[in-house]
């Protein structure tokens, strides 16, 4: 019995279109088109429909009853908390449905979703003397989504020059 020599395989085989002509390998993915970027974004969209949500019950809660919140004494950046209702209750719906766009994949979401959550920081910044342990939370969650809208990979290709 005679050996044959080992050949080593390719490591991918080639690739044919219906020319007959090998077709160029797909590029290395990479760091921001990973999977858990992408998976980021998803996150990001749901967390913007639930902040949106808790916003609203936020909102209507203090203009239902304003012996929901605490009274704080000399703040600086004081207002009433039907003012801060409003403020809750049209940043909500806002979110919300930006959330959704983000959800979707549509183009304006993603920079209106940055500008959305660095607005939602610094209200809930504000509202600190409020609820401060929610309003800290939210600032860390507003955190993750400004991250995530700003790293997710781009759906058109234009960020790796495919235009």
């Amino acid at each position: 019995m005679t050996q044959q020599p080992h050949t080593t395989p390719p490591s991918t085989p080639p690739v044919w279109d219906q020319g007959h002509q090998q077709a160029e390998p797909a590029p290395p993915p990479d760091r921001a088109g990973s999977g858990w970027a992408t998976g980021g974004l998803v996150f990001a969209g749901v967390l913007m429909l639930v902040n949106g949500v808790l916003a609203i019950l936020q909102g209507i809660s203090a203009l239902a009853a304003d012996d929901v919140y605490d009274r704080i004494g000399d703040y600086v950046y004081k207002i009433s908390l039907t003012g801060w209702g409003w403020i809750m209750l049209v940043l909500g719906a806002v979110l919300v449905g930006v959330g959704y766009g983000v959800l979707k994949g549509a183009w304006w979401a993603r920079m209106t979703g940055i500008f959305l959550a660095s607005a939602a920081m610094v209200l809930h910044f504000l509202f600190l003397p409020y609820s401060p342990v929610w309003s800290g939370l939210m600032i860390g969650v507003d955190f993750f989504v400004i991250w995530a809208l700003a790293t997710a990979p781009d759906s058109t290709g234009a960020r790796r020059g495919m235009t």
